[in-house]
């Protein structure tokens, strides 16, 4: 199943409260909108964020907003194919992904 929010800004819990809600798994995807605020500081405080939703019973998908860097920018991103567009990919973090400028998803 595929469902849709947006500004999210860095707060997770109406995620996690809708996973918990409608029994979600990690083949649902939940696409952000803009402005999840995930990679918007970088250290300690964004590895948290990610952390947190990699435990989450789905698989985010964001498009950036103007609340956070842009993957490409960040070390360790790395390019993907995933339903037929590229999106980038932390390792640490396989089921949160960030659409690539550009491509259909």
């Amino acid at each position: 199943m595929i469902y849709i929010t947006g500004d999210t800004h860095g707060e997770f819990g109406r995620i996690e409260a809708f996973c918990r809600r409608f029994g979600t798994c990690k083949e649902d995807v939940m696409i952000i909108l803009g402005d999840a605020g995930i990679n918007y500081n970088g250290g300690i405080r964004d590895m948290r964020k990610k952390e947190f939703l990699e435990s989450l019973p789905i698989t985010v998908f964001a498009i950036h907003g103007n609340h956070e860097r842009r993957p490409q920018t960040i070390e360790g991103y790395q390019e993907k194919v995933w339903h037929g567009g590229v999106v980038y990919q932390e390792e640490e973090y396989p089921s949160l992904l960030f659409a690539k400028d550009g491509e259909v998803v």
